[in-house]
């Protein structure tokens, strides 16, 4: 069994002991959503030669899932609908170091709570950016960009507002949510269909313990190296910071991180912080003294970071968003 600091040391390229690796879901464990969205007709723009081989690997027990996915040829959404919906939608992004995506604790734990108080939730499978695709910096934040528009054009549909789609994101994933929100109308893909006319911008943004610098000494360096690849230049690893790229355009955020995390520092979080608030963007921050890199510490040593999801409900009601 694998923890979760030894998923996030398996992004910095740390050597793991052997996961089981499945080519596809393992019948004995929770079943996946059967809901599900294609974002890309076919293959996805910028395949390389050799395809990558999607793989389940298995990093917990069937009573104590910790899944995570790589080798994605087909991004996708997995929905989760609620009872009674509150009129929002969130488009949720799994971390995982940008080597894997961290599947069970940071999505399909996260889907049924949220929509269990009304939000329709879309879980997103993103490409990895280490796996040949074309212009790989650029891969997860395209298929968020597609995956939003794709949302919004599901509203009706679905039974939510277009309006009132939010994005939250763990790690790694929080980059891509803060990417998202910061970088929501670059032109990163030809455009597919009649969605693609609409607006990528979350309504807010909730990147959590999320990995924001692409420079050290606030890098997660595992998440940089698959990101940007081997040595990328000083202006590559400021472009792809989301602090670099606020703007008065960049939605709320909420933030929230712990003080003794030790996998992305929590100056991650201020840092960006500091840069929404010069911009005169609305943030919500919570740093916590403990709760490490989850915000899941067990027992008294966990509060009150554990508590995040409810201070993150209680901000986006405020926002309008559900």
């Amino acid at each position: 069994m694998l923890s979760r600091r030894d998923m996030l040391l398996a992004g910095a390229g740390a050597a793991l002991p052997s996961p089981a690796v499945h080519a596809a879901e393992p019948g004995s464990w929770p079943a996946y959503p059967a809901e599900e969205i294609d974002l890309w007709p076919g293959i996805p723009p910028g395949a390389p030669s050799v395809l990558p081989r999607e793989q389940v690997i298995e990093t917990g027990s069937a009573q104590h899932p910790g899944r995570m996915v790589k080798g994605i040829v087909r991004p996708r959404m997995k929905v989760f609908r609620p009872a009674r919906p509150n009129g929002g939608a969130l488009l949720v992004t799994p971390g995982g170091g940008y080597s894997v995506i961290v599947i069970d604790a940071e999505g399909y734990q996260v889907g049924p709570w949220l929509s269990a108080r009304g939000w329709t939730v879309f879980v997103l499978y993103y490409r990895l950016p280490g796996e040949g695709w074309a212009n790989r910096a650029d891969v997860p934040l395209a298929d968020a960009q597609r995956a939003m528009r794709l949302i919004r054009s599901r509203a009706a549909r679905y039974g939510f507002d277009p309006a009132r789609v939010g994005a939250l994101g763990f790690s790694a994933g929080g980059h891509v949510c803060g990417d998202l929100a910061t970088r929501h109308d670059a032109s990163l893909y030809q455009p597919v269909d009649a969605a693609d006319r609409l607006s990528a911008r979350p309504a807010i943004a909730a990147p959590i313990y999320a990995v924001q610098s692409m420079s050290s000494p606030l890098a997660h360096a595992g998440s940089r190296d698959m990101l940007l690849g081997p040595d990328p230049s000083p202006a590559t690893r400021r472009a792809h910071g989301p602090a670099h790229n606020v703007t008065a355009a960049t939605p709320p955020f909420f933030l929230a991180h712990a003080e003794d995390d030790p996998i992305v520092p929590v100056e991650n979080s201020v840092e960006m912080r500091a840069a929404l608030r010069a911009a005169g963007v609305d943030v919500e921050t919570h740093l916590f003294t403990a709760g490490g890199h989850g915000l899941d510490l067990p027992g008294p040593a966990g509060e009150p970071a554990r508590r995040w999801k409810e201070l993150f409900i209680t901000w986006a009601r405020a926002q309008g968003i559900g």
